[in-house]
């Protein structure tokens, strides 16, 4: 598909923009006697425990020649030492010495100060906005599911705005990924109306799972009547998925209706909904029944679960 002439713009901006912010072009790095690249490979010391060179340039994306004369110069002034692998003797593992940690204590702490300057300038809510908008970009332009688990999710009931999110995150994503249309939209805006405007606490809950500062995931739980609940809406983002959210967020429910005294939980999904189905079923949930019909503008295979308590 064609990439817009607007947007390479706007990333082109976003660009220029961002390495005068963080000093990309200055000579060195916050006052330092070193250039970024230098004061990155530091860090890369600094932080991890006795990487590599190989390591080392396949984090950062560097040349290896480059880094080479780099490491001799650093090994030069005394700024690092090498030490053999004891389990393969062609690898050298790289440490900061005493001289180098000396020498890269103030760049951190430089470093440390020029972000708290940067975010006191914004609300707590902009610092918010902004940390998310960065994990997007790391998502999404290609940051490991590794590095996106070591960051950690939390579950909360929802706030203002939580159900208007519902329905717009929905209707965007089945749009985009199943190319469900406008009625699609319609029934989740009356599944989270009625929930609003019925709203029993005692019976019923709606868990919002945050992850890096944004909503990532949602379900509901609401009373079917008979001493039955039913299990709505699940939504996971795709930035968060395979990090468990799914799973949480229907477990949560079952444990929600076994206290309130449900003694069945069932719900209502569609057969191309694999990721869903597969929570589903590790959840307990069994195929009750299925049902084809065309609806919001495609074929659908309709799916019934139930879950006894």
């Amino acid at each position: 598909m064609p990439v817009e002439q607007d947007r390479i713009a706007a990333v082109r901006r976003f660009n220029r923009f961002y390495t005068r912010q963080i000093g990309v072009l200055r000579k060195t790095f916050l006052d330092s006697p070193y250039s970024l690249g230098e004061a990155r490979v530091l860090y890369e010391m600094a932080d991890n425990k006795s990487p590599t060179a190989t390591g080392i340039a396949r984090s950062l994306d560097l040349d290896a020649g480059y880094l080479s004369r780099l490491l001799r110069n650093f090994q030069k002034r005394g700024l690092i030492e090498k030490t053999t692998s004891p389990r393969d003797g062609r690898l050298s593992h790289l440490r900061l010495s005493a001289r180098g940690r000396k020498s890269f204590a103030p760049i951190e702490a430089r470093s440390q100060r020029a972000v708290v300057t940067m975010l006191e300038q914004l609300t707590s809510a902009d610092r918010a906005r902004l940390v998310a908008a960065m994990a997007t970009i790391e998502n999404l332009l290609g940051a490991s599911r590794e590095q996106a688990a070591e960051r950690s999710y939390s579950l909360h009931a929802p706030r203002p705005g939580d159900f208007g999110w519902i329905v717009k995150r929905h209707a965007e994503l089945y749009a985009e990924e199943y190319r469900w249309r406008e009625p699609f939209e319609g029934v989740c805006a009356q599944i989270v109306a009625d929930f609003v405007n019925k709203y029993d606490a005692a019976r019923e809950r709606c868990w919002i799972a945050e992850f890096d500062g944004e909503n990532a995931g949602t379900v509901m739980l609401v009373n079917d009547g008979g001493g039955v609940a039913r299990l709505r809406l699940l939504l996971v983002e795709p930035k968060a998925r395979g990090l468990g959210i799914g799973a949480r967020l229907t477990d949560e429910a079952v444990r929600f209706a076994r206290a309130a005294g449900y003694h069945k939980i069932t719900l209502w999904t569609h057969s191309v909904l694999t990721a869903a189905r597969h929570v589903y079923e590790k959840a307990g949930f069994r195929l009750t029944g299925t049902e084809e019909h065309q609806s919001w503008g495609q074929p659908v295979v309709s799916e019934f679960w139930d879950l006894e308590l």
